[in-house]
């Protein structure tokens, strides 16, 4: 991989390993503040709907200013409003430092994907996202144990190791990373080392249909995974279990996604279509959510999430290299941004979905109808989705 890609690693894997605040908000507001849970989930969902103008204005950046200045500026951004949150005295100053946090909180990830998609050639991107996948995963196993410790003591201690590991990676990446080349037009043109591609029109990602149906199919795959971070501490809860353990059960799922790295390098499983490795991994999704549905100790638990992280390694490395691919020379940037709503999107829709299910049909229900949603994505990327990658680019006015 190129020292682009490894820096890139190393500096999320970094940020990873106090990346833990986030699934905890709700039980922060919760606890300390005596709100219901309907209260912490429309919170939550306020600062998901910050985060959609947070990665468009992340891909627009990356070609105004430059890939390295949006990255530095939305990891310091993000380390203020951390401790914001950690010092707030009150469930207003909360709510405010929550929607600043959105803000600022995608501007990272577009240019970060589009530097990987451009450091390495089609036939590698998958490997590449798998890699950058891996170090959030890596980082991931030493913060959930930081959050099941401090978890236990003050949650508020978590934002503030979130805070710590955002400086820490935006200092490593204004000094390693390559200087910007910005594209004051914002048409697409990116910056950096490999990023100097030429750019022969502007970028429109909105009239790709292939790029369209990612979308749709990403914003659903997106509100699963947030409904897991977001309901498992509040399901531990309602079986009588310690919600910081949910940090435990994270940490198993990176340990997890890092052991399963070599086998993407099977040869059955590489030479698998990009929407059959796609669907498998939703089928294996809604076989660990049906199992949290039947899950009563953290044993259980435990197994359960093995399975659906075996899915998400299937699935992240994947659906990135088959954005990265849909753009057009010099796009990377703005098709990523574009896609990456579905996690905008997703961050609204999960915390309240989330908080109703469980007040008003439980736990079983909630991730028995999670599962479902899984097999009806596995379902689509075959019959729908797949169709449209065949013939990517198609422009639909």
């Amino acid at each position: 991989m190129p020292r682009t890609v490894w820096l890139l690693v190393v500096a999320r894997g970094v940020n990873r390993l106090g990346a833990f605040s986030l699934p905890f908000l709700t039980v922060l507001i919760s606890t300390d503040f005596g709100a219901g849970v309907t209260t912490a989930g429309l919170l939550s969902a306020a600062f998901g709907l910050a985060t959609i103008p947070s990665r468009l204005a992340g891909g627009r950046l990356a070609s105004r200013l430059g890939r390295r200045r949006t990255i530095v500026l939305g990891l310091t951004g993000c380390a203020g409003a951390q401790l914001g949150i950690a010092a707030a005295g009150s469930l207003v100053a909360v709510a405010v430092f929550a929607v600043l946090l959105g803000l600022v909180f995608e501007l990272y990830e577009p240019p970060s994907q589009a530097l990987i998609a451009d450091a390495v050639g089609p036939s590698e991107r998958v490997r590449a996202y798998g890699l950058f996948n891996a170090a959030l995963a890596a980082g991931g196993t030493g913060a959930g144990l930081v959050a099941a410790a401090l978890g236990r003591w003050d949650l508020r201690w978590l934002f503030v190791v979130d805070a710590v590991t955002c400086l820490l990676c935006a200092l490593i990446l204004r000094i390693a990373l390559p200087a910007d080349h910005a594209d004051p037009s914002g048409e697409g043109a990116p910056s950096g080392d490999a990023g100097r591609a030429e750019q022969a029109e502007p970028v429109h990602p909105w009239r790709d249909r292939a790029l369209r149906a990612m979308f749709l199919s990403g914003t659903l795959f997106a509100l699963v995974t947030t409904m897991i971070t977001m309901g498992l501490p509040l399901t531990l809860a309602r079986h009588g279990l310690e919600p910081a353990d949910a940090g435990l059960l994270f940490t198993a799922s990176a340990v997890t996604v890092v052991a399963a790295q070599p086998a993407l390098r099977l040869r059955r499983l590489a030479e698998l279509s990009d929407s059959a490795a796609i669907a498998l991994g939703h089928l294996l999704l809604a076989a660990g959510l049906a199992g949290y549905a039947a899950a009563s100790t953290m044993t259980a638990f435990l197994a359960a999430t093995v399975l659906w992280s075996l899915g998400d390694v299937l699935v992240l490395g994947r659906v990135l290299t088959v954005v990265a691919d849909l753009a057009p020379p010099g796009g990377a940037d703005r098709y990523l941004a574009a896609y990456g709503i579905s996690w905008g999107v997703a961050t609204v829709a999960a915390p309240v979905t989330c908080t109703q299910l469980l007040q008003h049909v439980g736990v079983g229900a909630l991730w028995a109808g999670t599962a479902g949603l899984c097999l009806v994505l596995a379902a689509a990327q075959l019959r729908v989705v797949e169709p449209l990658l065949r013939a990517p680019g198609v422009p639909v006015a």
